[in-house]
């Protein structure tokens, strides 16, 4: 079921409000399916894969979206790199993906950028760390202690956590310098959500997040007055990216109201199958109403050949079905993402469906097909 609730996110994603515009600006190269880190530098993105992957820096042309330039790490191993950041003297590679929680050997690895202007084979300094309140080692799935995000702030750089149980972040500090250390737990999030990459905007002192739901939603989130003694103690905005569905995994900053994203490759056959991509993000400041939004009720989403219409005060919802990929199932979602109603393909028919067991609230009729999924609100009153 859990598979299922990926395609709501496709429709939510366009009826929640969204203080963003997104465009998707093509598939990234089959070598960098994996996108796991992001970085805009000398008009160029750098980007890399994650764990078990060649110790690489690729850079991509923002417009044919192709590799111009390969930059091979020799000293390290791609254990699970994770983000990238950079200051005025270095780029940085964290190498921090911890999701069973077991790693001793976290890191964050230094690359002079001089070094990196100059040839496509560098070397690594190493800045070793591990978790301050981390005393329990023990394998386990879907850790708390898993992180892929990493940006600098001043003279350290902050390791954001992918808290797989708490569905939240915590941020600690780390010296920029080589050498070992405890990670000082600084702050936390509860974002309700996995955070997977982050950048800050010194100038504004504003720190950009991108993650996603447990039901694989894109989210971006801003928080403000970002400083040394408070990492998340300004004010917090999140909202849906209107993206569709996308594991979305790095964050680039172009100026300060422009981003990259990059997602990776996702396949669960054979409801799911999406490339890795690259989107482009903008702030957009134009919405009107309470937090920038839409009225959800007043917004269409029907797609072409489904429509769904009911008399006010019935109890009968009415639809029209006229399309040609084949229905696996149907059901009703509530507005939160919960499914209420489920029924197989041998049990739809084309009579209106039953709902006076509903409340007054806004809901989802959708169809699963073989490749996807269609969905159409209505509301009862």
């Amino acid at each position: 079921m859990k598979a299922l609730l990926f395609f709501l996110g496709m429709f939510f994603t366009t009826v929640l409000w969204s203080q963003t515009v997104t465009t998707q600006i093509g598939e990234l190269p089959a070598l960098v399916k994996e996108t796991s880190g992001l970085l805009f530098y000398n008009g160029r993105l750098i980007t890399h894969n994650d764990s078990g992957n060649l110790p690489q820096l690729y850079e991509i042309d923002t417009t044919s979206l192709a590799i111009v330039r390969t930059v091979t790490i020799a000293n390290v191993q791609n254990i699970d790199w994770e983000d990238l950041t950079q200051d005025d003297d270095f780029i940085y590679i964290g190498d921090f993906g911890n999701n069973r929680g077991d790693r001793r050997d976290l890191r964050i690895l230094k690359i002079s950028k001089t070094d990196y202007g100059l040839s496509d084979v560098v070397v690594a300094e190493e800045i070793n760390f591990m978790y301050e309140d981390q005393i329990d080692f023990e394998t386990t799935e879907d850790s708390d202690f898993d992180a892929e995000s990493l940006f600098s702030l001043q003279d350290d750089l902050i390791v954001l956590t992918k808290q797989w149980q708490q569905k939240g972040t915590v941020a600690y500090r780390i010296p920029k310098i080589p050498g070992a250390f405890l990670a000082e737990r600084m702050d936390t999030y509860q974002v309700d959500g996995f955070v997977t990459a982050a950048v800050f905007d010194s100038a504004s002192s504003q720190l950009f997040l991108v993650g996603y739901s447990e039901f694989l939603v894109p989210f971006f989130a801003t928080i403000a007055d970002v400083n040394p003694d408070a990492i998340f103690g300004g004010e917090k905005e999140k909202t849906n990216l209107d993206i569709g569905f996308a594991q979305v995994e790095a964050l680039a900053l172009i100026t300060p109201d422009h981003f990259y994203v990059s997602s990776e490759e996702f396949i669960n056959p054979p409801l799911v199958n999406t490339a890795s991509r690259l989107f482009s993000l903008l702030l957009n400041e134009s919405q009107e109403g309470e937090g920038g939004g839409v009225d959800p009720i007043d917004t269409e989403v029907d797609p072409e050949g489904f429509i769904v219409f009911k008399t006010f005060g019935s109890d009968q919802l009415n639809y029209n079905l006229n399309i040609t990929e084949d229905i696996v199932a149907m059901g009703i979602f509530d507005s939160s993402g919960r499914l209420i109603s489920y029924e197989p393909l041998e049990r739809i028919t084309t009579d209106p469906i039953d709902i006076s067991t509903l409340g007054q609230s806004l809901y989802y009729l959708t169809f699963f097909l073989v490749d996807g999924a269609i969905s159409a609100p209505f509301y009862k009153d």
